[in-house]
């Protein structure tokens, strides 16, 4: 199907405005920005991008939109949220074509996040009725002392390409039914997407005739509307997903002015491999983990810690199953890796393996750049898999590309320290049959990272668990289990029904 199809099933066009709210869009008056697609280097649509006046008109509707949201009974609102998870479900191909087109991830990676999107949806209407407070005992005879939790106010939301709106549903179906309104920046390398995905939930909006300004969009540069985003007081939470540097730039401006930052960052993910393991199922887990979304998710595998006796037979093994790995247009049946994101992602994957080479490693298998026919669009790679020394600089580096660094170890407790001797903390696993090696990995002396597996990978984790890491990993926590309390405000509340004015603590102090 032609691009320009696919936008206008989509509501979309060859320029398209950066700045609306759903239904209604401003004329922006900022620069224009080309989306280029990766799978063959074309020019899918232009954005035009939001000027700060701009930016300030859109703040202006998410603040009066929260003062109408709030009132409205959180069940309802998860009534609301429940007809847009059923407008993702009619727009699910069209939304995951145009997607894959535009960050270049295989059709079913593609259509999952539209999934995960209404996955979000459904989950959130669930939540929309156990926005739950906890009753606490007074020491005081005669009151009664609970703890409610109420909207927050108008949210930031700022996502990266590799995930440009699943990420942003984790964020938005929650803070919806949670009384607030969201106001979401998009990445730049992918905002047709973004768009495309606002003017679906616009609709529903439009339908439920509720006012302008409760989902919004800003499409811009990271300097001028991320930046505005996070100084921005009126904005309570600013959750951002990206590098580690962004990451420190936001919560910067955002803790200069005493407000709340949820930071999903950088991942440098592991898995340990023992003796104990099947070898057979730890292979298939490691080869999505490393090459799903070629490499560009902040879950991918990109160290295999394996005990020396198993480390050639791992290897081998891994090797094999790279040389089946379909590399291609995203949209083909049957290929397994698409395009990075750019020829910059190329550029910065070829200096790591360079790097590499310099500090005690080597190649393995691919990491060379694939020319001829569509791979002349200069994004195409064929995955490295390499050995690595522990100490090797660039094995502490996130490089989001299809990298995967094999290091032998000797002992369990010699593996769990390299696994968190990286200062990045998101998502981490082991393959072992071994009950005691399993429990010593999920203790806490195992992993430090937010997310930790057994038999299973570090890449796909389900949206009804709490996602995030720690260390330069962020800290945040978003989707699913109490991550919804990041969005409200919690309030302590006591009352006194008896007819006493007792003081906490025994404190007497009484006027004559």
């Amino acid at each position: 199907m032609h691009v320009l199809e696919i936008l206008k099933k989509l509501n979309l066009s060859e320029e398209n405005s950066g700045a609306g709210s759903g239904t209604e869009w401003l004329e922006c008056r900022g620069a224009p920005l080309e989306s280029v697609s990766p799978v063959d280097g074309r020019v899918m649509g232009r954005v035009v991008q939001a000027s700060r006046a701009d930016y300030d008109r859109i703040m202006e509707r998410a603040v009066s939109a929260f003062q109408a949201w709030r009132q409205v009974p959180a069940p309802r609102r998860g009534q609301v949220v429940r007809r847009m998870g059923d407008a993702m479900r009619r727009y699910k191909q069209d939304l995951g074509t145009l997607l894959s087109l535009e960050v270049g991830k295989i059709r079913s990676e593609a259509e999952g996040e539209i999934q995960e999107m209404i996955d979000m949806a459904d989950f959130a209407v669930g939540q929309s009725r156990m926005l739950y407070g906890v009753t606490l005992p007074s020491e005081r005879s005669g009151h009664r002392m609970y703890e409610q939790w109420h909207p927050l106010g108008p949210i930031g939301v700022i996502t990266a390409f590799n995930f440009p709106v699943a990420v942003w549903s984790w964020n938005a179906m929650i803070a919806l039914v949670a009384g607030d309104t969201v106001v979401w920046k998009p990445s730049s390398k992918a905002p047709l997407t973004s768009l495309a995905t606002m003017k679906i939930m616009g609709g529903v909006l439009k339908e439920e005739n509720l006012p302008e300004g409760i989902l919004n969009v800003v499409a811009g540069g990271g300097q001028d509307v991320g930046e505005w985003m996070a100084s921005d007081s009126r904005l309570p939470l600013v959750s951002a997903t990206g590098s580690v540097a962004m990451g420190r730039r936001v919560a910067r401006a955002v803790s200069g002015r005493l407000g709340r930052s949820l930071l999903e960052l950088g991942g440098n993910n592991a898995i340990i491999v023992t003796p104990e393991a099947d070898l057979s199922l730890a292979v298939r887990a490691i080869t999505f983990g490393a090459v799903g979304t070629a490499g560009q998710r902040c879950t991918t595998t990109r160290r295999v810690i394996v005990q020396r006796d198993i480390f050639s037979t791992l290897a081998e093994d891994l090797t094999s199953a790279y040389r089946k790995v379909r590399i291609g247009n995203p949209l083909d049946e049957g290929v397994l890796m698409g395009p990075l994101i750019d020829g910059e992602a190329v550029a910065r994957m070829q200096e790591a393996l360079e790097a590499l080479k310099g500090q005690g490693g080597r190649v393995l298998y691919g990491g060379e750049i694939l020319t001829g026919g569509i791979f002349d669009a200069g994004t195409y790679v064929k995955p490295a898999l390499c050995q690595a020394p522990p100490s090797a600089p660039v094995v502490r580096e996130e490089t989001f590309a299809p990298i995967l660094y094999l290091i032998p170890y000797d002992t369990l407790e010699e593996a769990v320290d390299i696994h968190n001797r990286v200062p990045q903390g998101l998502s981490s696993a082991i393959f072992t049959n071994n009950l005691r090696e399993a429990e010593y990995f999920l203790s806490h002396r195992g992993s430090d990272c937010g997310i930790a597996n057994v038999n299973i990978g570090t890449s796909g984790a389900e949206i009804g668990g709490a996602f995030g890491g720690e260390k330069d990993t962020g800290g945040g926590r978003e989707a699913g289990s109490d991550a919804w309390k990041a969005y409200m405000r919690r309030q302590t509340t006591t009352i006194n029904w008896s007819g006493d004015m007792p003081l906490a603590q025994g404190v007497r102090f009484e006027v004559e």
